[in-house]
């Protein structure tokens, strides 16, 4: 059980997809931490020694804004363009896609289940 920034990462996997599972570190940042601390990418996380482990984290502490803090950062910029009424924070607030995506069709992710309109299907013939 490796914990790195507050995360358990996956031990069976090899480093530099392990640390993928912090949030706010990707593919080209895992690989930027390893050239830095000097460990083979490749190696499993069950294999890497103590010494390892801490160099990793003190890079990740220093250099780079992981976890709670960036979510914070990120929630903060979007209040912010909803506090100034940006067309941005007003698409944030409606809950509908923010960077220029169609939404006549497809948008289900953003805009959720999709609701039935009333009086849109033909009525039931009924007997007089």
């Amino acid at each position: 059980m490796a914990r790195i920034a507050n995360v358990t990462v996956p031990t069976e996997k090899q480093v530099q997809i392990s640390l993928t599972y912090i949030y706010g570190i990707g593919p080209k940042y895992a690989r930027d931490i390893l050239e830095t601390t000097k460990i083979e990418p490749t190696k499993r996380v069950k294999d890497l020694s103590e010494a390892e482990l801490t160099k990793i984290r003190n890079i990740i502490d220093q250099d780079y804004n992981v976890e709670g803090d960036l979510q914070r950062v990120v929630s903060n910029n979007i209040k912010r363009l909803k506090d100034i009424s940006s067309y941005r924070g007003l698409r944030h607030k409606n809950g509908l896609p923010s960077r220029g995506q169609r939404t006549r069709t497809n948008a289900r992710t953003r805009r959720g289940k999709k609701i039935a309109v009333g009086g849109t299907q033909k009525k039931a013939a009924s007997k007089t």
